[in-house]
């Protein structure tokens, strides 16, 4: 007992003494569909990159000013970014989904677009897009490490061709596959399909492994692994979190720490927070955390507490009941007890449309870095728990 009122002092304490300082980085975003985090200069610094309604930018870690990598690169939106250095050269490497139609289906040449940007010697100044293979309603890419030093661009598309309301042909999940050199022609890029089987896909989560990467996908069916076996990309069904039956959105998964757990945002743009806990049976046990999200968007979890477990992170960006956008914390139970804990890291001042989390500033405690669609910014809070 004496433990748990510790622990609500101090949770007491953190809401009027906030643990999290927000800078505002940009108040001109224009929607900021998502984030990627990584080293863009070489200088050893976590840079930020974001993809926002026509430009695809980074912003430099030190006095954030903002550069573009491309721009206008189809007639619809761009949607979707991934960055990571696959080359050991210390820089990240950047791919970009853009023309994003999501009510067309079926036509490449109106919906859904993948990139490659190669780097310019100076990487202020624009880069050189390459066309890859497009595939309607691409909406989410991560780089995974399929193998060591071999690394595929997985991209997600929301609907199979020729969905409508998430019926019909399946998702084309696509491992895109560069080449060991000239990276930007596009002729020398593979293609491989991971997966068809899902309909209505949301995100996916990177799970690593001793020799190489798993993922997780999000979707209508719930939640799918995947994992290549040096020749092809092949489902995992003794994955511990494969779920179905719930129709899932956003899904982070508890990666160090003492809880293994994945967390979910139900159903896509839905209003629940979960949590998945390994169990002893074949079936993770269920926890509803929150049903006061709206259009919950935003997902990420790690210690940002040191705490030695991890915590989720987790916006929205439409009015709630309390008409009330912004980003949360949820701390798992204390010993002890069985109740999570929530408190505001911002509260009606960001409509969160993506987050990431990471140690900006080198100082051991990771920082969270936010885009907000309706209130447009760009802001970091930075981590100064005691």
């Amino acid at each position: 007992m004496y433990g748990y009122l510790v622990v609500l002092f101090l949770l007491r304490h953190l809401v009027s003494n906030p643990a999290f300082q927000p800078q505002t980085v940009d108040s001109d975003v224009a929607i900021g569909y998502g984030l990627a985090l990584g080293d863009v200069d070489g200088d050893g610094k976590v840079d930020i990159l974001l993809a926002d309604k026509k430009q695809f930018v980074w912003y430099r870690n030190g006095d954030w000013k903002k550069f573009v990598l491309a721009e206008n690169l189809t007639a619809s939106d761009n949607v979707c970014i991934a960055a990571r250095d696959i080359d050991g050269d210390g820089k990240v490497e950047v791919a970009v989904g853009a023309q994003w139609n999501p009510s067309e289906t079926s036509d490449t040449t109106t919906s859904g677009a993948v990139f490659y940007l190669s780097r310019p010697q100076d990487p202020t100044q624009p880069w050189k897009a390459t066309e890859l293979r497009h595939e309607p309603t691409v909406h989410r890419m991560r780089w995974v490490q399929a193998a060591p030093g071999n690394f595929h661009l997985i991209v997600v598309p929301l609907h199979g061709r020729g969905n409508q309301n998430g019926a019909g042909e399946g998702v084309k999940v696509i491992a895109c596959i560069p080449p060991a050199k000239s990276r930007n022609d596009a002729g020398q890029w593979t293609y491989a399909l991971v997966d068809q089987s899902m309909h209505l896909t949301h995100n996916l989560e990177v799970i690593p492994g001793k020799k190489n990467e798993s993922i997780y996908i999000g979707g209508k069916e719930g939640i799918k692994a995947f994992q290549y076996d040096g020749k092809r990309w092949t489902a995992v069904t003794n994955k511990t979190f494969v779920v179905s039956g719930s129709s899932v959105g956003e899904l982070r998964k508890s990666l160090e720490g003492k809880l293994d757990f994945i967390a979910t945002v139900e159903p896509m743009h839905g209003r629940e927070l979960a949590v998945y806990e390994a169990s002893e049976n074949s079936n993770p046990t269920r926890t509803l955390l929150s049903n006061e999200l709206n259009q919950g968007h935003a997902l990420a979890v790690a210690d940002v507490l040191a705490s030695g477990s991890n915590q989720i992170v987790v916006g929205w960006r439409e009015p709630n009941a309390e008409k009330k956008t912004g980003i949360k914390l949820f701390i798992p139970p204390a010993k002890g007890t069985t109740a999570w804990t929530s408190l505001w890291i911002d509260e009606n001042e960001m409509a969160c449309e993506d987050l990431q989390v990471i140690d900006l500033n080198g100082d051991g405690k990771k920082d969270i870095v936010a885009a907000g669609r309706a209130t447009h910014n760009l802001k970091i809070y930075w981590n100064s728990t005691k």
